[in-house]
C-alpha cells in the first residue's frame, strides 16, 4: 500500500513514470473495523429502512390528505422525495460492501455516485431555502402569502431547486472524470466524494479545485444566506407577538425546519469549509454520516413528531387502512 502511494506521488511529478491507469476505486469506508462489519451492516440497514419508510410515508400523507395540500407540505413532500434518492445513492452500495466484503466500485460508477450526491446536496440546499422563504411569508407577511405562494410559484420554486442541483455539478464531475488517475486507488471515504477523489488524481487539480469552490459558493452560499435572513425576520416577528399562545403557534410552524437546517448546514460546514488537517480528516467520515445518512432518517421524525397536522393525517391514514383490512 505504501509503495502504491509512492508510485502515485512519482506519477504526479512525472506522468511517464509508473503510469498505471485506474479502472476502479476501492471505497475504504469503515473497512479497518473488521470485527464490526456485521454490526455496522445491521445498524445502517435499520437506518436505511427507517429513512426510506419515513420519507415515503410523508409523501403518501401529503398526496392523500387534502389538509396537507398546502405550499408548506408540498415542499416537505419534495424534500422527502429528495431524501429517499439521497440516502439510496450511498447506503445500498455501503451495505453491499459490509455484506460481501467487496469494496470496489467501477470508475464509471464512482463518478455517477459523485454526480448524484452533488446534485442532491445542491437541490437540498435550494429546497431548504425555499422552505424557509415560505415560512417567512407565512409568519411575516400573512396577508400576501396566497399571492406569493400560488400553485404556479410553488411548482416553479420546487422545479428550480431540482434543476439547480442537476446542472450545478455537471461541469466539475465531467472534468473530474477526464483527469488521469493512477497508482493508489483507495478512496478514504464510504462514498465517492469530491475531496478524497481529487487527491487520487495524477493530473493537476488546482484549476478544478478553484472552479469547484466557485460553483459551490454560487449554489450553496446564497441559499444559506437566504435561509439565515428568513429566520432572522421570522424570529424577530415571533418575538413581537404579544400572546404566548400565538407566539408558540408561530414558532411551532418553523422550529422543525430550523432543526433540520441546523443539522444539515452544520455538518456540511464542518466537512467542506474548515481547513483540512489530520484531526479533522480522521473524523470527516464520522461527521459525513450525519448529513448523508442520519439526516434523511431524522427528518420524517422531526416533522411528524413535532407537527399536529402530520400526526392527525397519519392517524386518519392508519384508521382508513385498518378499516379496509377489516372489510376484507
Amino acid at each position: 500500500m505504501g509503495k502504491m502511494g509512492l508510485d502515485s506521488m512519482k506519477t504526479k511529478e512525472n506522468p511517464s513514470i509508473n503510469h498505471t491507469t485506474i479502472t476502479e476505486f476501492i471505497l475504504l469506508g469503515f473497512g479497518d473495523h473488521h470485527e464490526l462489519q456485521i454490526l455496522l451492516f445491521l445498524l445502517f440497514l435499520i437506518i436505511y429502512i427507517m429513512a426510506v419508510t419515513g420519507n415515503l410515508l410523508i409523501v403518501v400523507l401529503v398526496v392523500n390528505d387534502r389538509h396537507l395540500q398546502t405550499p408548506m407540505y408540498f415542499f416537505l413532500g419534495n424534500l422527502s422525495c429528495l431524501e429517499i434518492c439521497y440516502t439510496s445513492v450511498i447506503l445500498p452500495r455501503m451495505l453491499a460492501s459490509f455484506l460481501t466484503g467487496n469494496r470496489a466500485i467501477s470508475f464509471f460508477g464512482c463518478f455517477i455516485q459523485l454526480y448524484l450526491f452533488g446534485f442532491l446536496v445542491t437541490a437540498e440546499t435550494c429546497l431548504l431555502s425555499v422552505m424557509s422563504y415560505d415560512r417567512y411569508l407565512a409568519i411575516c407577511k400573512p396577508l400576501q402569502y396566497q399571492f406569493h405562494m400560488s400553485n404556479k410559484v410553488c411548482v416553479s420554486l420546487a422545479a428550480g431547486s431540482w434543476i439547480s442541483g442537476c446542472f450545478s455539478v455537471s461541469v466539475v464531475v465531467i472534468w473530474m472524470a477526464h483527469l488521469t488517475y493512477c497508482g493508489f486507488n483507495g478512496i478514504d471515504h464510504f462514498f465517492c466524494d469530491f475531496i478524497p477523489l481529487s487527491k487520487l488524481a495524477c493530473s493537476d487539480t488546482s484549476t478544478i479545485m478553484h472552479v469547484a469552490f466557485v460553483l459551490c459558493s454560487v449554489f450553496t452560499f446564497p441559499p444559506f444566506l437566504l435561509t439565515v435572513t428568513s429566520y432572522i425576520f421570522i424570529i424577530s416577528a415571533i418575538l413581537r407577538i404579544s400572546s404566548d399562545s400565538g407566539r408558540q403557534k408561530a414558532f411551532s410552524t418553523c422550529s422543525s425546519h430550523l432543526i433540520v437546517v441546523t443539522i444539515f448546514y452544520g455538518t456540511l460546514m464542518i466537512v467542506y469549509l474548515l481547513p483540512d488537517g489530520p484531526i479533522l480528516s480522521s473524523s470527516t467520515k464520522a461527521v459525513s454520516v450525519f448529513y448523508t445518512i442520519l439526516t434523511p432518517m431524522i427528518n420524517p421524525l422531526i416533522y411528524s413528531l413535532r407537527n399536529k397536522e402530520v400526526k392527525e393525517a397519519l392517524r386518519k391514514l392508519v384508521k382508513k387502512f385498518s378499516q379496509s383490512l377489516r372489510f376484507k
